[in-house]
């Protein structure tokens, strides 16, 4: 398990911090209108190759909650999400959400359009992701025939999630709501790729998480169509054969591989970032909050 040093959460008056993960805080509202329910915070961290980078990407928290609640607005005809309201506490105005308390499904699920990462990975040693036969001859960026459900384990911090095959769905959370949850992934994808698409973004893939209600209902949970759990690429680049350019943190990962020096393999934490790195991550960041919801940022 990679070591994350996470930064102690800041303290909010009228909450009780209960968990931080690689890029978000969350807290239990203790007193008012919202008692009981979770505020969720994100953070400017980034991580990279399981680690949490000791540099910070100025605003990314506040982009990726405003990406998240454009994306909800997108789908909402579609399946319900879990935010409650938007009115927080000063402090993490702009970079937080209140939202509802669910009984979360063990399972990443993933949407993928096109073959890269740890598709590509699988298809290379298997001719399959996640136990689904695919075509020979497909390539890095290769768009599929049909976009797939390609679910993962939710690991624990600091650990890889795993790509399991449906049976595996199956088996953690039963046969119903594994088809559901199938289902709504491959709906959400279906409908945000064509958004994106018509705004020359492709959305490669996608991972989504889900929480059921009291009364059963299956929603939305944590983020959602963000740079950190999707792949977003300009569809005017787009290229088979070769990584694509992208909207996201692949800037940080090419960094560290290349140009920093650093092996990835070794267990010590990733060095700082320089600031041309961090302001070009940034960029594209906002570049994508811009190109999809068509407002500045």
């Amino acid at each position: 398990m990679a070591e994350l040093n996470i930064p102690t959460a800041p303290a909010i008056d009228g909450t009780t911090h209960l968990h931080s993960g690689k890029v978000r805080d969350l807290y239990r509202i203790d007193s008012g209108e919202h008692e009981g329910r979770l505020l969720m915070v994100a953070s400017d961290r980034i991580s990279a190759y399981d680690f949490v980078l000791d540099s910070a990407i100025p605003d990314k928290g506040e982009i990726l909650t405003r990406m998240s609640l454009w994306w909800f607005e997108q789908l909402a005809g579609l399946v319900g999400n879990h935010v409650v309201s938007t009115d927080v506490p000063a402090s993490v105005a702009g970079r937080a959400v209140i939202c509802e308390r669910l009984e979360m499904f063990p399972v990443e699920c993933v949407a993928r359009g096109y073959l890269t990462g740890s598709g590509l990975l699988d298809y290379d040693r298997t001719g399959e992701v996640c136990g689904i036969a695919l075509p020979a001859g497909l390539q890095d960026g290769s768009r599929l025939p049909a976009p797939i459900f390609t679910p993962a384990t939710k690991a624990d911090l600091g650990d890889h999630d795993e790509n399991v095959d449906y049976a595996a769905v199956v088996e953690a959370v039963g046969d119903d709501a594994a088809a559901e949850l199938r289902m709504l992934t491959m709906e959400v994808y279906d409908k945000a790729h064509d958004l994106a698409r018509e705004r020359g973004i492709i959305l490669a893939d996608t991972k989504l998480e889900f929480g059921r209600r009291p009364d059963g209902t299956t929603i939305l949970a944590d983020e959602v169509l963000t740079p950190d759990s999707s792949r977003f690429w300009p569809a005017a680049d787009w290229q088979p054969g070769r990584t694509q350019a992208s909207y996201d943190k692949q800037i940080v990962r090419d960094w560290l591989t290349g140009e920093s020096g650093w092996d990835r393999h070794s267990g010590e934490a990733p060095p700082s970032l320089p600031e041309a790195v961090v302001e070009r991550t940034r960029a594209r960041y906002v570049e994508a909050f811009e190109l999809l919801t068509g407002t500045s940022f």
